[in-house]
This record gives structure tokens, C-alpha cells and sequence, in this order.
């Protein structure tokens, strides 16, 4: 019989393996990716203290108004672009990019490129 591969416990090890290597500090915070089937999420998190210091996603309000009918690769680039307004507000202007162990492809690599046309630098 044949068993069905379980995708999320494969993007969870890959998670495991690049968190192992990659951690955010005060001075270069991480910016986290996490995607469900519907939504988008992204924090820009301390690891030294433990803190999220800037999040959004397609779920808040301000962004939700934004979006209209747009793509989900569209709405994610949303998301970064207002990520960003968020965390140049806040003196943060270069992040450690964790894509959460999935690939930079779709939603993610559009996030990615959203953060970076607001103005972060990875």
C-alpha cells in the first residue's frame, strides 16, 4: 500500500534544519513567513528576547481593504510592502529572511519581494 507523504512535516524538518543556523537580534531581526491555505502571515521577531516586534498579514483590517480582488501572490506582496511600512516606522531596516521551510517560490518569494520594495533589506 502505498502512504501519502505528509508536506507539512517535511516543511517543519526544513524549518528545524535553517532555524539550527539562522537567529535574530535587536540589531538584524528575523522576518518569519508562515502560509496557510487562505491567509499569509509575517513577523519580524527577536530572537535574544523573545519578542515579535512588527507582524502582519491578510487577516488585519488595513490590509484586508488593500487587497480587493487580488491573487494570492499579489496579497502577499501586499503584505510585505505594509510589513515594511510597519517595521522603517519602528528603525527597522534590515532583516535575516526566514521563508518558515517552505520553498522561495509563489507567496513567499512575492512577500519577500513586497518587504524589499517597501524598503527592507535582507
Amino acid at each position: 500500500m502505498i502512504s501519502k507523504i505528509d508536506k507539512n512535516t517535511d516543511r517543519k524538518r526544513r524549518h528545524c534544519r535553517v532555524r539550527a543556523k539562522i537567529s535574530g537580534t535587536a540589531a538584524c531581526p528575523r522576518l518569519c513567513v508562515y502560509r496557510s491555505l487562505n491567509n499569509i502571515y509575517a513577523q519580524i521577531i527577536d530572537d535574544v528576547k523573545g519578542n515579535t516586534l512588527v507582524a502582519c498579514s491578510t487577516k488585519e483590517k488595513a490590509v484586508a481593504a488593500l487587497l480587493g480582488d487580488k491573487n494570492k501572490s499579489e496579497q502577499a506582496k501586499v503584505v510585505g510592502i505594509e510589513l515594511a511600512k510597519k517595521a522603517l516606522a519602528k528603525g527597522i531596516e534590515e532583516v535575516v529572511f526566514d521563508r518558515g521551510g517552505y520553498l522561495y517560490i509563489g507567496r513567499v518569494k512575492s512577500l519577500a519581494d513586497g518587504a524589499r520594495e517597501g524598503g527592507l533589506k535582507f
